[in-house]
């Protein structure tokens, strides 16, 4: 058995980089975490006002579609490197589903 394993240790200036990027990540993703709850309690409050449905439905997919693309970037990770393929893919099945979607509506509707 070999006892010349290497460790590695990093100077201060690399703790001190490592530490602030992981804290700014942090309050990216609480920031984030709050504005969804708001998003949340606003679809919530819109149902309960009793609102017109031509109203609410628009909103709440919107609030949606928005919540799905803060999850995406902030808490799976999608902006960072080395996701290019997986967004690339996430992004094609999006466009493939919107499409098939308004082109069924639009055959039901004329």
């Amino acid at each position: 058995m070999s006892h010349d394993a290497h460790v590695y240790v990093k100077s201060q200036t690399e703790y001190e980089y490592t530490r602030r990027k992981r804290r700014e990540e942090m309050r990216g993703q609480v920031t984030t975490f709050a504005i969804m709850i708001f998003m949340t309690l606003v679809a919530f409050t819109s149902v309960a006002a009793d609102f017109s449905k031509y109203f609410v439905v628009p909103i709440i997919l919107l609030l949606a579609v928005i919540q799905v693309v803060l999850q995406l970037y902030y808490f799976m990770h999608m902006s960072e490197k080395n996701h290019g393929i997986s967004a690339f893919f996430l992004y094609l099945g999006a466009t493939f589903a919107f499409t098939f979607i308004l082109t069924f509506l639009t055959i039901v509707w004329w």
